[in-house]
C-alpha cells in the first residue's frame, strides 16, 4: 500500500500517472455484458474498482489487493434494459457488485396501484450515464483527488422526470471511495422519492466468523421459517457457512433504525478477523436515516448486503399509506452522501472501541 504522504514524493521517480492509479474507461467486448461502456478506477492503495458507466455509474467488481470485496451474480455486468421495471425482471439482470442504486421513485417488490405498475427497486440502476466529466489525478502538480462525474435520467412524458447526478471521488493513497449524488425533479409536478444503496459483500471478505456490525433497532418482516436468521437467539451479526434452506428464494433481511455519532454520521462493517481486514460505509442519518441487512446464504450464492436507505424496501405505496413518502417539488432536490472505506490493523481495532 503506498501511503498518501509518499506519492508527494515521487514525482521525478513517475512521469505518468496512471502508472499509480486513476481512472481508465472503456468497453467490455465478451459475454453478457458485451457493449457496456466502464470505468476502472485505481486508488494506488490495493483498492481498485470497476465503474459500470451504463447502469447508473453503480460499481461492479472491487478489490483490495487481493482479495474481493464485492459478491457478483452468475450474470455478473450486464447491459442496462429500460424495460425491465416489470414484475420481477430486475433481478433477470441484477449483477449484484459492490453498489446497485434503487429507485428512485420506488424501492420494494413489485406493485400496482392507481398511478401505474412499479416494478422491484425502480428504474435507475437500468439507465445509462451521460459522463461530464473526469477529472485524473496528477502527481507532477501534487494533485491527487480524481472523480468521474455524469446524470442519469430516469424520465418519461408526462413524468416523472428525475436526474440523479453522481459523482464518485477518491484520492491516489486513499482506500475509500465515495459516492455524492444529487437527485433533481426536473419535470413540472410534483413526484414520490425514495433511494436505497445496495452494497453487496462477498467471498473472500464474507466468509464463516466474519463480524456484521451495526447498532440499531431493528425489526424483521419475514416469517419465521427454517430460513429465518434474524430472530432472538441467534447470532445474525457473525455469517455462517452456507445454508441448503437459503437455496432458491431463501433469504432473510433486516430494517435497523440505525443509530448516529454526535455528528450525525451513521455506519456498518463488515469485518473479516482472518484476513485483518474491515470494510466501513458511512453516511449521514439526516439524509437516510435506515440501514437494511440483507442475508443471502445459499450454496453459490453467499452474500450480504448493508444497504442505507430513505425507506426499507417496503414500496411506494406503503410509504405514501404510512406517510413516510418524500416528495420532491418541481426543481426540488436531496442530496446523499456514502462513503466506502477499507480499514486495516490499529484503525480496525479504533473503529471496533468506537461503537
Amino acid at each position: 500500500m503506498i501511503e498518501k504522504k509518499s506519492l508527494l514524493q515521487v514525482k521525478n521517480k513517475v512521469g505518468n500517472t496512471a502508472q499509480v492509479g486513476g481512472i481508465e474507461t472503456s468497453v467490455l467486448d465478451n459475454g453478457l455484458g458485451r457493449g457496456s461502456r466502464i470505468a476502472w478506477i485505481n486508488t494506488g492503495t490495493g483498492l481498485r474498482y470497476k465503474v459500470l458507466l451504463d447502469r447508473a455509474m453503480d460499481i461492479a467488481d472491487a478489490f483490495y489487493n487481493q482479495y474481493s470485496l464485492s459478491w457478483l451474480s452468475h450474470s455478473g455486468a450486464m447491459p442496462a434494459d429500460r424495460f425491465s421495471d416489470q414484475g420481477i425482471g430486475w433481478l433477470r439482470n441484477f449483477g449484484g457488485g459492490l453498489v446497485t442504486t434503487c429507485g428512485l421513485s420506488h424501492v420494494g417488490g413489485p406493485e400496482d396501484d392507481e398511478n401505474g405498475h412499479r416494478g422491484v427497486h425502480g428504474r435507475i440502476s437500468n439507465t445509462p450515464a451521460e459522463i461530464i466529466a473526469i477529472d485524473q489525478p496528477d502527481l507532477s502538480t501534487g494533485k491527487l483527488e480524481m472523480s468521474i462525474t455524469g446524470i442519469i435520467r430516469e424520465t418519461q412524458v408526462f413524468g416523472p422526470s428525475l436526474d440523479l447526478r453522481r459523482t464518485i471521488s477518491g484520492k491516489l493513497g486513499e482506500a475509500k471511495i465515495k459516492v455524492s449524488d444529487e437527485i433533481i425533479n426536473k419535470g413540472n409536478t410534483i413526484v414520490p422519492h425514495m433511494v436505497l444503496y445496495h452494497i453487496n459483500f462477498g467471498w473472500p471478505l464474507v466468509d464463516e466468523g466474519t463480524q456484521i456490525i451495526w447498532e440499531g433497532t431493528w425489526e424483521s418482516p419475514t416469517p419465521d421459517t427454517d430460513k429465518k436468521v434474524f430472530k432472538a437467539g441467534n447470532n445474525f451479526k457473525v455469517c455462517p457457512p452456507p445454508m441448503k434452506s437459503h437455496s432458491g428464494t431463501g433469504e432473510d433481511v433486516a430494517f435497523i433504525d440505525v443509530t448516529s455519532d454526535k455528528d450525525g454520521n451513521s455506519q456498518g462493517a463488515l469485518y473479516n478477523e482472518k484476513l485483518n481486514l474491515a470494510v466501513r460505509v458511512r453516511f449521514k442519518k439526516e439524509q437516510l436515516p435506515w440501514l437494511v441487512n440483507w442475508q443471502h446464504w445459499g450454496e453459490g450464492e453467499y452474500v450480504t448486503a448493508l444497504e442505507p436507505a430513505t425507506h426499507p424496501p417496503i414500496g411506494q405505496k406503503k410509504a405514501k399509506q404510512d406517510g413516510s413518502i418524500i416528495y420532491l417539488a418541481p426543481g426540488a432536490s436531496k442530496e446523499y452522501d456514502l462513503e466506502i472505506e477499507i480499514l486495516q490493523n490499529e484503525e480496525i481495532q479504533d473503529f471496533i472501541n468506537s461503537i
